[in-house]
């Protein structure tokens, strides 16, 4: 068993969540709290978020620290259900929109999780997370709500895969308190390495596209080609030619610091790239940000870009326009 003091868990019998019951709380062990894919987890979190809400100018740098007052939930809520389906899908939200009081934080929060389980189709009872859990700044059910709107929301995301924490699950009864260590599993196989490899050599549009008439490839090209455009203007640059701009990866990797919203440093890559080795640099430096960034682009071989195969290019693209075309 392991060693829990009886004021912490007093303490945290007051924050349980209604799926524990009123008595029990998981707390993460010290050590699971530097393992690396807990860590990528809460990065890939943190920047999904950032970018649903760029346009809010809402910027989240700690999970736990700008999560508990409902202000960021309340706003990725609303953000989520007007970006799947053009409008609030019925959710109503008679909120404040700073509360500043504990009070009027935990009121909020009742009224935002109220709306969230609905939406997710979730049981309170069954919930890892609470109202009593989000606002005590409880960094597992902050972990659980966010992993469970990303796959409601942005199913296309990818998450770090079979991620896992060390807890103790401490309980107070009638006979005393009980502690006991315990793993808690955040995120599933779902995301393993074979299914999104699986995932990303699935027949993709652009390929059945490219069995079409050439009239119809046409049309999308240029779609794609004032995708770019309009994206790259704030840069001064045009591009139009898709193939050979692209081959060398420096339009590519600026393109994709103007849609993700990032500044690559020139050291990184090639900035007038010399022979095929260095473009080869520039594209790979590309394909590998976009993986990082949940694209699933694991199918596109950085060698066809630099020798501009065309349907290669067009696939890098359509992934990009397919997360940005709305913003």
């Amino acid at each position: 068993m392991a060693d829990c003091r009886a004021e912490d868990c007093e303490e945290e019998k007051d924050k349980s969540s209604g799926r524990q019951g009123p008595e029990r709380r998981l707390i993460i062990q010290s050590t699971s709290l530097n393992d690396p894919k807990l860590s990528k987890l809460k990065e890939v979190l943190i920047d999904w978020t950032n970018r649903t809400l760029k346009v809010e100018h809402i910027v989240v740098r700690s999970l736990e620290e700008d999560l508990y007052d409902g202000l960021v939930l309340h706003h990725l809520l609303l953000c989520m259900c007007v970006l799947i389906v053009g409008r609030l899908a019925g959710v109503q939200l008679q909120v404040d929109e700073i509360a500043l009081s504990a009070d009027a934080q935990v009121r909020k929060l009742e009224v935002i999780l109220a709306a969230l389980n609905e939406t997710l189709e979730i049981n309170e009872e069954k919930s890892k997370w609470s109202v009593k859990l989000i606002h005590s700044r409880d960094l597992l059910a902050t972990l659980h709500i966010l992993v469970a709107m990303a796959r409601r929301f942005q199913p296309d995301l990818v998450l770090p895969a079979n991620v896992s924490v060390e807890v103790i699950q401490c309980e107070v009864t009638k006979s005393g308190i009980k502690s006991d260590k315990q793993t808690e599993l955040i995120t599933s196989q779902s995301n393993s390495s074979e299914d999104l490899q699986r995932e990303s050599n699935k027949e993709c549009p652009i390929d059945e596209l490219f069995k079409l008439e050439a009239h119809k490839i046409e049309t999308v090209k240029k779609a794609i080609l004032h995708f770019v455009n309009k994206n790259m203007s704030s840069l001064g640059l045009n591009v139009t030619d898709l193939e050979k701009q692209f081959a060398d990866g420096v339009i590519l990797l600026l393109l994709i610091g103007q849609l993700e919203g990032f500044f690559i440093p020139l050291y990184q890559f090639h900035l007038c790239p010399v022979g095929f080795p260095e473009m080869l640099h520039n594209v790979t430096l590309a394909l590998d940000l976009l993986i990082d960034r949940g694209l699933p682009v694991q199918s596109v071989n950085p060698e066809d870009i630099v020798s501009q195969d065309i349907s290669a290019t067009v696939k890098l693209l359509y992934y990009l326009f397919k997360r940005h075309k709305n913003k």
